[in-house]
């Protein structure tokens, strides 16, 4: 079967009419079919498939999509079926699933409990900061959380200071990672952590003991005096709630996600999708979130596997098809549409795509996710309000230099089409 054959003629039944559907509403949304290329010019998958045609990598193992957001058709289509190991782009599902599913204003706590008694000034007892995987938690919010408690009357504590990182499991890598990316690519995970587990300048392998050591110092600075020494435990059920902070709304948390391609906060924000949704905070039932959500939204999942949040476990696998799915179910939605565009890379501007497509003709207008891995390399985004695209390439290794030529040829062709 010929490679540039369009996706709706080749996907399996439910995908091929699901997708329709998501098309249709694309349609609706945007409005009337732009007006026709030139006579002149040359075939847009001609085009295409020329850009796409560079050395050093498998054309095989390249698999690329467009869909026209105004009309509603599916102009390009290169194995969108093919399983490949999608690098970063693993980030784009499961920034859909948490916005679809959490919503864009919705905020990650970090509270302070308390298990004992005030007696004038005095807290007879322990004071327990429990983490409920905000990324983002700093030394600035436990600076926070410490004047609410000085504000409250608290200047002196007897018991103990406890960190509590029992709202997620207790591992600290995702399945299918190398070892060396522990640390190097992605700060231990856990429920409780500040500054990216980062401690006196050096990242922490106890996060959550890391945490509540920083926590003890800023009691001190609040004019909090503690006499008691830190650990790692949990909050009892008796537990009283004394203070609490809140992230920044998770549309800005997503922005993290994908403009910068942050691992960490896409782990953590995986397993409190887990924690929240199925009541587990681990790796592997945010990713069966992921997955549900993608289903419900009717996005392609044959050829899919989703293992970590971020991309970098050996065994995720994406296909274009359900890249681009993604792509335009957020788009069609009319709550996701700007909070999921908005947490891109653009082109020649911000994150990723800073130093990428620069030209006159593409920079500003490329909102994309990339990835990059040894293996992988990928981008799919939009070009303008015209065009959803998906482009993965594999190899053993994959050149780089080669990869992202051949992705800024095909945007810039996408580009030049009003």
């Amino acid at each position: 079967m010929h490679p540039d054959r369009p996706a709706a003629l080749r996907l399996a039944p439910r995908s091929a009419v699901a997708l329709a559907v998501l098309l249709a509403a694309a349609v609706a949304a945007a409005g009337a079919r732009p007006a026709p290329a030139p006579a002149s010019a040359p075939p847009l998958a001609a085009q295409l498939s020329r850009a796409l045609a560079v050395p050093h990598v498998d054309a095989r193992r390249t698999a690329a999509v467009v869909v026209d957001l105004r009309a509603g058709d599916v102009v390009y289509a290169r194995r969108e079926s093919l399983s490949l190991a999608p690098a970063s782009a693993e980030k784009l599902p499961v920034s859909y699933a948490l916005l679809s599913t959490l919503g864009p204003e919705y905020r990650i706590r970090t509270r302070v409990l308390g298990e004992g008694r005030l007696e004038g000034g005095t807290w007879r007892g322990r004071l327990v900061l429990k983490g409920y995987g905000d990324p983002t938690l700093s030394r600035a919010g436990l600076r926070g959380l410490a004047r609410v408690l000085r504000a409250r009357g608290i200047t002196r504590v007897t018991g103990r200071i406890v960190g509590d990182e029992s709202y997620f499991d207790a591992r600290r890598t995702a399945p299918g990672w190398r070892s060396w990316y522990y640390a190097s690519q992605c700060a231990p995970l856990s429920a409780l952590t500040v500054d990216g587990a980062r401690y006196h300048g050096r990242v922490s392998h106890r996060p959550a003991l890391a945490a509540v050591l920083l926590f003890r110092d800023a009691l001190r600075a609040a004019g909090v005096a503690v006499h008691g020494s830190v650990t790692v435990g949990r909050a009892g059920p008796a537990a009283t709630p004394l203070a609490s902070t809140a992230s920044a709304p998770l549309a800005s948390l997503v922005r993290r996600v994908n403009r910068d391609s942050d691992n960490f906060t896409a782990e953590t924000l995986l397993k409190h999708l887990g924690a929240a949704r199925a009541s587990s905070g681990t790796t592997a039932a945010g990713a069966r979130v992921v997955r549900e959500t993608l289903w419900r939204a009717g996005i392609p999942l044959a050829g899919v596997r989703i293992a970590d949040g971020s991309g970098l476990s050996l065994l995720d696998r994406a296909t274009a098809a359900q890249l681009v799915g993604v792509l335009v179910a957020a788009w069609t939605d009319p709550a996701l549409r700007a909070p999921f565009v908005r947490s891109l890379a653009v082109a020649g501007r911000t994150g990723t795509l800073k130093r990428r497509l620069r030209a006159r003709a593409v920079a500003g207008r490329v909102a994309a996710k990339t990835g990059t891995t040894r293996e992988a390399s990928a981008l799919a985004g939009y070009v303008g309000d015209r065009y959803a695209f998906a482009i993965v390439q594999n190899g053993r290794p994959v050149s780089w230099h080669w990869a992202r030529t051949a992705q800024d040829r095909f945007v810039q062709v996408l580009a030049s089409r009003r």
